[in-house]
């Protein structure tokens, strides 16, 4: 007889039917265990066929006929067998020469069967079986599996060997170099295995998949069980294979119940979870969340479950506001189909996510049909929506009415902007002295309405100082906080009235990054980073930091916004010399312009506006705002720090009417706020120059002197016009070359369409494959010339003379070897890429 088998190490699966075959007749009593799917009842079949081979006579299931004589006994399920049927296996343990593996689940275990297996554990340590390894579900997987395929499986099948074969069917007539999905197919067997669970135990994986986790108290409410019997049911869980030992589902599982659980029972589950989880205080989004991606909607139809959850959906909007607004609608909107009165909250959510339009509407009911304090929230909305929609005055008098604790704030904001300055500082004491306890909302907007009052009545470095001290203070509430306007947004309009381009930037880049204000005023922020890279002669990158429109976005563009952009848009047109764009850009800019009134922070906007007006022969289209532009600025007091960025712009505005009178008036202005800051300092000089330049008495050094202070301020745009065309007018040859000098040095990097990268080749292949071989500048001057511009155009554009440009274009033409206009522009063309639509040609 073999020696009996002495208690060793484990063995693995492979390494306990390697015993088998090589001694068949050998003692072998051991157990198996392991959740269902770990391969149990395959092993057991496996040794089965082993020792059959081998000459066995093998019993299997149990109980069996002739089990007791049988020289192989395979016992699988044996957590499902009753007290006598155990005693008798384990009466068949007890004897030496005994050959028996017994397989069963890690529960329920019965005191027989604790009983069995601690006998088995003294002649052999279980075999345990474990998840399969990388490379053994590479092996069960089509051939062309990536690693990334392998690691999607492993994750979502925690390895487990009867859900890897099943992703695996499922995978076989796909291809597996498609982005790694589970396929339906692979979650049909999961109706078998939830159908053949007890109530009990499906209702409670129904709950951990509706995110109640393994919460006792939670789902003994749900059950109405003990604490101990959900322990017991969690047991029962994970002897099933689907509840991982953390009490989270295996991922597969999780799909398999969400797609193959009754909706209806879903439904309730949730429900009922978010009821308890509701009134003791806890959250109720998770439970709630899901039910808005259910088939037909279920569980946000009106009144589809009793108006008894009116509260829950209520309670979950509240928790989605921070993160997610439109998420939160919808719970609102659930809410009051449940009967619950949520006009208010649904408005200030849907303001949020972007849609003012449907906004106001909510807004409007809540003013009509709601509490006292419905009505103050639904005010404040409204209020905001107005502000958006560049109506500040109108917004006044609905923050008057609210009692919205940043209502005050924000109303002395709107008196500023429309000149009201004495009621803009009663508001300001008033809310000071108010008894309410201060928030980071309400002492956020007092902050903001402070750094405006300075921006009018002290100095740019107080106003910034608030609005600086605002932005900090508001960006923890990321996007959860519904504003009038953000203290990053006001803040940078007044650092660029102040050329504190660096300052705007840091701003709002801080505010793009915390998400202050949320989807409401991200395009605001855009549209200004866009407009500070604009203004440093960046246009290029200014085109491309602008908002665009998404495919299928229905959020509605608030008016101060779409007008912010019709500006941006005419302001890069002109400094691109694109007059055709421009043309195309102004009837919307317009537009934009007469449904705007003019407010203290729409005079960036329309300055841009006016010398685009100019520019295009229509300034009386202005007209009227500059009127009333100046009658804002009268009643504030003529704050240098907003009255000179317009003086400026007007300034060029005369200068390209040719208005010389108003060319003297403006840049009188200028002088006389010459000390007020270094932009006003910087812009008189500059104007003082522009006089010069126009007289015909053009002296190089102040002109220098002037445009250095532009290009100090990062105004190179400016900067490098004033010396570029200082250049281009003087007969001076040597006072040219000096300026002409200036303006390459103050110029930003290139942003030329059609130039070449910075340390790019300047040797280009033509279609046909011969080298030519043009200068960098050549080749600057031959691609905006294919782009249309005319010599002085190019000439402007690059800041050289218009008989350069010529002279460029005539070596250019010699070296092609071309007779006419249109072979030059053929070659040039091919040479160098171009518009595909032939053009006419440059004109001097």
């Amino acid at each position: 007889m073999s020696a009996p088998v002495l208690p060793d190490p484990m063995l693995s699966p492979s390494a306990l039917v390697s015993r088998l075959t090589s001694d068949p007749r050998a003692p072998l009593r051991l157990s198996v265990g392991a959740p269902g799917g770990y391969g149990k009842t395959t092993l057991l079949r496996e040794l089965e066929r082993a020792g059959r081979r081998a000459g066995l006579t093998v019993a299997t299931p149990w109980p069996a006929a002739g089990a007791a004589d049988a020289d192989l006994l395979l016992v699988d399920d044996a957590h499902l067998l009753d007290e006598d049927r155990l005693a008798e296996i384990s009466r068949l343990a007890e004897r030496p020469e005994a050959r028996l593996v017994v397989a069963h689940r890690p529960w329920p275990r019965s005191a027989a069967l604790l009983r069995l297996l601690d006998l088995l554990r003294r002649t052999h340590p279980p075999v345990t079986l474990t998840p399969l390894g990388a490379d053994q579900i590479r092996a069960l997987l089509p051939p062309s599996s990536t690693p990334e395929l392998v690691a999607f499986v492993a994750a979502q099948t925690h390895g487990i060997p009867r859900y890897v074969e099943r992703v695996a069917a499922g995978l076989s007539a796909a291809d597996p170099a498609l982005p790694p999905r589970v396929p339906a197919a692979s979650l049909a067997p999961f109706a078998a295995d939830l159908d053949e669970l007890p109530a009990a135990l499906r209702t409670l994986l129904l709950a951990v998949e509706a995110g109640a986790g393994l919460s006792y108290d939670l789902i003994a409410a749900l059950l109405g069980q003990d604490a101990d019997r959900v322990a017991d049911l969690a047991d029962a869980g994970r002897a099933t294979g689907m509840l991982a030992v953390d009490g989270t589902l295996v991922p597969l599982a999780r799909l398999a119940i969400a797609a193959l659980g009754p909706i209806a029972q879903r439904i309730d589950v949730r429900q009922r979870l978010a009821a308890s989880q509701l009134a003791r205080g806890g959250p109720v989004l998770p439970l709630v969340r899901p039910l808005l991606g259910t088939a037909s909607g279920v569980g946000l139809v009106p009144g589809a479950a009793g108006n008894d959850l009116g509260p829950v959906y209520e309670a979950a909007g509240e928790e989605a506001l921070g993160d997610d607004p439109a998420l939160a609608a919808q719970l609102f909107a659930a809410a009051a189909g449940a009967g619950r009165t949520t006009a208010a909250r649904r408005a200030l959510a849907t303001a949020l996510s972007g849609d003012l339009d449907l906004a106001s509407r909510l807004a409007d009911q809540a003013l009509v049909a709601g509490t006292t304090d419905q009505r103050s929230e639904a005010a404040y909305v409204s209020a905001v929506v107005l502000t958006h929609r560049g109506q500040p005055a109108q917004a006044v008098a609905l923050y008057d009415w609210s009692r919205h604790g940043a209502a005050p704030g924000f109303g002395a904001i709107g008196l500023l902007a429309t000149g009201r300055l004495a009621d803009a500082q009663q508001r300001m004491a008033a809310a000071g002295a108010s008894p309410e306890p201060p928030t980071s909302l309400s002492a956020t907007a007092s902050l903001m309405a402070r750094g405006v009052h300075d921006s009018v009545t002290a100095s740019p470095t107080a106003a910034l100082s608030a609005l600086v001290q605002a932005s900090a203070l508001i960006e923890p509430a990321g996007q959860g906080v519904l504003l009038a306007d953000s203290p990053a947004a006001l803040g940078a309009i007044i650092a660029v009235q102040g050329a504190e381009l660096d300052t705007a930037d840091m701003l709002l880049s801080r505010a793009a990054r915390s998400g202050t204000g949320g989807a409401l005023l991200q395009p605001r922020h855009r549209l200004l980073q866009a407009w500070i890279l604009m203004l440093r002669g960046r246009p290029v990158a200014a085109e491309q930091h602008a908002p665009a429109a998404e495919a299928g976005d229905t959020t509605v563009r608030s008016g101060r916004d779409v007008l912010l952009e019709a500006a941006l848009r005419a302001g890069l047109a002109r400094r691109n010399s694109d007059l055709v764009a421009l043309r195309a850009t102004w009837p919307d800019a317009c537009q934009a312009l007469i449904g705007h009134p003019v407010d203290l922070f729409g005079l960036l906007p329309l300055a841009e506006l006016t010398v685009a007006a100019a520019r295009l022969g229509e300034r009386h289209r202005v007209a009227d705002h500059l009127a009333q532009a100046d009658q804002l600025l009268s009643s504030l007091g003529d704050p240098p720090l907003w009255s000179t960025p317009l003086h400026w712009s007007r300034l060029h505005a005369a200068i390209l009417a040719e208005d010389h009178a108003s060319v003297e008036r403006h840049a009188e202005a200028l002088d006389r706020n010459r000390d007020f800051s270094p932009y006003a300092g910087a812009t008189a000089a500059a104007a003082a120059a522009w006089r010069q330049v126009l007289a015909g008495r053009i002296e190089p050094e102040p002109v220098i002197d002037a445009a250095r202070r532009l290009g100090a301020l990062g105004l190179t745009w400016d900067a490098t016009r004033l010396a570029g065309q200082a250049a281009i007018r003087t007969p001076d040859r040597k006072a040219m070359t000096v300026l002409l000098d200036c303006a390459r040095t103050l110029q930003a990097p290139a942003e030329v369409r059609g130039a070449p990268e910075p340390g790019a080749p300047a040797r280009t292949r033509s279609a046909d494959g011969g080298q030519h071989l043009l200068s960098e500048r050549e080749h600057e001057v031959a691609a905006l010339v294919l782009e249309g511009l005319t010599y002085k155009q190019v000439a402007e554009r690059l800041y050289l003379s218009a008989k350069t440009v010529e002279h460029h274009m005539a070596r250019i033409r010699q070296r092609l070897g071309c007779t006419d206009r249109q072979e030059l522009l053929s070659r040039l063309r091919s040479l160098i890429g171009g518009a595909s639509e032939p053009v006419s040609g440059a004109r001097r």
